[in-house]
């Protein structure tokens, strides 16, 4: 190992710990291609070691009254928002994504917080008196205790956000396994949570591969499991850790849909379609990747797509002398290569392509991971290009004759993530959102991610348990219930203490 390149760790017992597991992976700047550090892939102790903390942090932090935990919340909430943009600056480093896609990545992240500073109102029971003659019936909600959070690469702060609050002011302990990829800006949030008061243990991160999550997955002591990534390995997790006995929420692939009626308006539709196509490299999972595109507006929009595309800056995320550019480059070598596989595949199977990012580079960041907007008219759906999600920067236009062909080709397909319909006919938007199956839907809006007070999560291959995430759905699937039956006695009439009670002469 480079002396010069720095090792980053895992954080256990509330403090920074170097790793003696002697494998690691290299962690890139995607903007310049070079390696900024070796992360730690942990090994069967630090595993141990980690689930063990996290375990005494649960002991203690459940006892912990509402009012203390809630004050933690209060003062994470607050260093987190004078705090942001460091956050930002090093998920641009490690990710490559531009530091205003960042700064929006934590915006979402911290309306998540800011629910769970609130939850007291969102754990509590319920009771009822005399449901029976004497008898009384109530309910009570307490945490789960240790609880596993497996998050992607290309969210790194938001999709940890989505869980960890909610599971902490729930009473609960979080073990947070982040993308090897990207894995700074989890220890960057566990020192925040030291500094706003969490006890030690409550807050952990561990570092690693497969090997770490197959050691949350089969733990006697980790009690859930939130995921988000691909649909294959959401349904990996989702099968192992069920068959172990945890509650999972595991949220797959998608590929997302715009259907677009001729009476929309066509510039509105494109400037939606290149923000949602191409912002943050097509790189999440509410990206819409085909526009569905009823005619006869696909030339028009194809035409205005184009012309837009034509002025977006490609660059270094951090910004150089000319500012902010509109798009960073890919996560890694690899997915490029990738990405740009599903582009000769769609040209193969007989798409035209319309605008070309294969071969893009940067003038002084020639090693960057790079790769241009891509358009694409005519894709088969029969191909893999439209089947599969590709997870970078190319958008399909995809002609139809109806709204009735377009609603099938969504209802069609195993994914039901995001959808978005675009159109001036309120009965259109309605039958659209009643009839489509999909979990998520925007109307006028491309990317319809709810607000924190609603829940996150999509149907069929893009789902793998009950539970969506945050919102209502969050409280409950990292509460469980207890319900209590009580009867208690009037001494006056069946004995016991003689508590005074005046008597009829």
């Amino acid at each position: 190992m480079t002396s010069d390149i720095p090792e980053i760790g895992h954080w256990i017992d509330g403090a920074p710990r170097p790793s003696a597991s002697t494998r690691t992976a290299p962690v890139f700047n995607p903007a310049t291609g070079r390696i900024s550090g070796r992360v730690a892939l942990a090994d069967e102790a630090e595993i141990a070691a980690a689930i063990a903390s996290a375990r005494r942090g649960f002991d203690e932090w459940s006892g912990w009254s509402i009012a203390k935990r809630q004050s933690v919340l209060f003062a994470f909430r607050e260093l987190l928002n004078a705090r942001k943009k460091e956050l930002a600056a090093i998920i641009t480093a490690e990710h490559g994504k531009v530091l205003s896609d960042a700064m929006g990545e934590i915006l979402r992240g911290q309306e998540v917080v800011e629910l769970a500073t609130g939850f007291p109102h969102l754990i509590k029971g319920a009771y009822s008196e005399n449901a029976s003659t004497g008898i009384d019936v109530y309910s009570l909600k307490q945490p789960l205790g240790v609880v596993g959070i497996i998050s992607p690469f290309n969210f790194p702060a938001m999709v940890p956000m989505w869980f960890f609050p909610i599971a902490i002011a729930a009473g609960n302990a979080v073990i947070l396994k982040p993308s090897e990829k990207d894995p700074s800006a989890a220890l960057w949030m566990a020192e925040l949570w030291s500094e706003a008061g969490l006890p030690a243990g409550v807050f952990t991160v561990l570092q690693g591969d497969k090997q770490a999550v197959d050691g949350l997955l089969h733990s006697d002591e980790v009690s859930a499991i939130s995921f988000v990534g691909s649909t294959p390995i959401a349904q990996y997790i989702y099968e192992t850790a069920a068959r172990n006995g945890k509650r999972v929420q595991a949220l797959g692939g998608a590929k997302n849909h715009m259907l677009v009626l001729p009476d929309a308006d066509l510039d509105l539709v494109a400037d939606q379609a290149v923000n949602a196509g191409f912002g943050a490299a097509g790189e999440r999972c509410m990206a819409v990747s085909v526009l569905l595109a009823v005619e006869p507006v696909a030339d028009a929009l194809i035409e205005r797509i184009s012309e837009r595309i034509g002025r977006l800056r490609i660059g270094d995320g951090a910004g150089d002398g000319a500012g902010e550019p509109d798009m960073g480059p890919l996560i890694s070598a690899e997915h490029r290569a990738k990405v740009a596989g599903y582009v000769d595949v769609a040209e193969a199977d007989g798409a035209r392509i319309v605008v070309d990012g294969r071969g893009l580079t940067v003038e002084g960041r020639e090693d960057g991971f790079w790769f241009g907007p891509t358009l694409l008219d005519a894709v088969p759906t029969t191909s893999q290009a439209y089947r599969d999600e590709i997870f970078g920067p190319v958008l399909s236009v995809l002609r139809v004759e109806t709204f009735q062909e377009g609603l099938d080709l969504i209802n069609s397909g195993r994914f039901g993530n995001g959808t978005a319909i675009f159109t001036n006919d309120g009965g259109a938007a309605r039958r659209f959102q009643h009839e489509v199956q999909v979990g998520m839907i925007g109307i006028n809006v491309p990317i319809p991610v709810p607000v924190a007070y609603h829940s996150f999560g999509g149907w069929k291959a893009s789902l793998f348990g009950d539970a969506k995430a945050y919102g209502v759905h969050g409280f409950e699937f990292f509460t469980r219930e207890k319900a209590i039956t009580s009867r208690w006695l009037d001494p006056a009439t069946h004995g016991g203490i003689d508590l005074g009670f005046p008597q009829n002469s």
